[in-house]
């Protein structure tokens, strides 16, 4: 069930990348950003109710733990992630004021415009 939510997840996300609205861009990348937790996460292999610390007593479990690495690497990405949406909203708020439009075709179209001018 994961595998679809994951696969529904690519799918929209790269649906959305080539679109021509910047907008349904910066949407597709934030969907693929989940996919990507979402598959590691699964990858990971994360064990439920087993923590992936040594108890205070430092005798471990026989009983295998869960691995940090996954989780480290998930929040790692979810942090960038948000870094480099927060970055992009604030550049496509720019653009949009700048040409007034968010349209991939017309802001290339304005620019041909533009240049032939000068």
């Amino acid at each position: 069930m994961l595998a679809v939510v994951i696969g529904g997840l690519y799918a929209a996300g790269m649906y959305l990348m080539v679109r021509r609205s910047i907008v349904k861009m910066i949407f597709g990348l934030a969907l693929l950003g989940n996919a990507a937790n979402l598959l590691i996460f699964t990858v990971g292999r994360l064990t439920r109710g087993r923590p992936p610390h040594v108890p205070v007593d430092g005798v471990l479990s026989p009983l295998p733990v869960a691995d940090p690495v996954p989780q480290a690497l998930i929040l790692t990405a979810i942090v960038i992630g948000f870094g480099v949406q927060a970055f992009a909203l604030v550049l496509i708020k720019r653009v949009y004021q700048t040409v007034g439009s968010d349209d991939q075709d017309e802001m290339t179209t304005e620019n041909k415009g533009q240049g032939e001018d000068a």
